[in-house]
């Protein structure tokens, strides 16, 4: 990828498809046709109606945190996510998705354990990983995950 090249995003706020040059996704784009900001910095809440068009259509890798609000891991690690979430918003599309209200999606997925973390990259299934983390391990873990699909 140069550092131009055009890299897809999915508006966080009505959904358009947006095409922003690689080189300027720290200079806060906006979408084309609501003028939203695209990169916020806090997790996208998805569910079963959009979930798919993120993460096929986003040129980001995307991280999906599958979780309850009944979970008591997934509300301890709630804040470690959206942390990191504001610190990698231009290299990563953040995704939280509520199991209990979505579960077509869940279940489409196969989530058997919450919270579950997955990884999407091109619209694929690149690796999942089940149980909270502390926010320096989440780090570690996606950083090596991100290493592995970046060539």
């Amino acid at each position: 990828m140069t550092n131009s090249s055009p890299v897809q995003l999915v508006c966080p706020h009505c959904g358009v498809i947006n095409r922003v040059p690689s080189n300027r996704l720290g200079d806060q784009p906006v979408c084309g046709k609501c003028r939203e900001p695209l990169l916020t910095g806090k997790p996208i809440n998805a569910n079963d109606k959009n979930f798919q068009r993120f993460i096929e259509n986003t040129g980001l890798p995307v991280v999906v945190d599958f979780w309850a609000p009944w979970c008591g891991p997934c509300q301890s690690f709630a804040p470690a996510f959206s942390q990191v979430a504001a610190e990698m918003a231009t290299q990563v599309c953040f995704i939280k998705l509520d199991t209990q209200e979505h579960q077509q999606t869940a279940a489409r997925y196969q989530i058997r354990s919450i919270p579950t973390l997955m990884l999407f990259y091109e619209g694929r299934e690149i690796t999942r990983l089940s149980g909270a983390l502390p926010k320096n391990q989440f780090q570690q873990w996606l950083q090596q995950q991100l290493a592995g699909i970046r060539t």
